[in-house]
């Protein structure tokens, strides 16, 4: 029972972790709580519906691949909408001006999609396989596998690239950056554009794992994903990833064995001893200057 119990948490975890991380790289680089990334989330998973509706015998990864690129273009256009033009004198307004953008985001797919859940078709054949006591499914395997290999991804590129090491400077400082001959404009839509293509990713797997999906989903999601970047330490990708699996299996233990009505309560009163005792996070908080 625990052990299935932990196969279920770690495919929720995986699903925190992608849209978690995107709060923190543009937390690290920005210093900006990106409220409507949980909307992006949303829009990739509708996009990924319409390309697998649309064309017909188009594989899950076509549709994984188009919410990527659709929701990376999204991020570009709110980087440049919403981001860069307002200023960063007063610190709410680049703040305020995400969730202007949330309630945009919102509305607009309610208007094309409709405000109803739309099923997700069955894009993968289920298969059971049977580990003695744990059973697990094709759908599952398939999930924890795109999401492990987007984050590995991530990490390499952060780790390995000229990017991402540009992006790793400019997050400790944009003055020092720039005096270190970095496009800081650039490395900031970088960063939007990556964040927004992971989010997308995390909307088709959202789908897939529940069948379907809703205009509203981005919130909850937005919600959880910025728990997990207080949980892993602001702008720590790593803490981040290790974050996201945390809360997903926290939260299905307590749902198993406390009740379901029990499994948000716990998580907000982690996040509440977490800001009391550990305002760090667990695995500490990346300290950077703006410019």
């Amino acid at each position: 029972m625990l052990a299935q119990q932990l196969i279920n948490g770690l495919m929720l975890g995986a699903s925190y972790s992608l849209v978690a991380i995107g709060y923190t790289l543009i937390f690290g680089v920005l210093r900006l709580l990106h409220f409507a990334h949980g909307e992006v989330f949303m829009i990739g998973a509708f996009i990924g519906l319409q390309i697998v509706l649309s064309f017909a015998g188009a594989s899950i990864y076509v549709a994984i691949l188009g919410a990527m690129l659709s929701t990376a273009l999204l991020g570009v256009i709110i980087t440049y909408v919403a981001v860069r033009p307002v200023s960063n004198r007063y610190p709410l307004a680049p703040l305020i001006s995400t969730i202007g953008v949330t309630i945009v985001l919102q509305n607009v797919a309610i208007n094309v999609f409709g405000g109803e859940q739309v099923a997700f078709p069955e894009t993968i054949k289920p298969v059971l396989y049977h580990l003695g006591p744990v059973t697990i499914s094709s759908v599952q395997i398939f999930i924890l596998a795109v999401a492990i290999v987007s984050m590995a991804g991530l990490w390499l590129f952060i780790e390995r690239t000229r990017m991402g090491r540009a992006i790793r400077a400019t997050s400790e400082s944009h003055e020092t950056a720039a005096l270190l001959g970095i496009n800081v404009n650039r490395v900031i839509v970088i960063t939007f554009i990556l964040a927004s293509a992971l989010a997308g990713v995390a909307g088709v797997l959202e789908g897939i794992k529940n069948s379907a999906i809703t205009p509203f989903m981005g919130l909850e999601f937005a919600i959880k994903a910025l728990v997990v970047m207080l949980l892993g330490g602001l702008g720590n990708v790593p803490g981040a990833m290790v974050a996201g699996i945390l809360l997903g299996i926290i939260e299905i233990l307590t749902a198993a064995y406390l009740g379901a009505s029990m499994r948000d309560l716990f998580t907000f009163v982690i996040l509440i001893l977490l800001l009391l005792y550990r305002p760090t996070g667990l695995f500490g908080t990346r300290t950077i200057e703006a410019s």
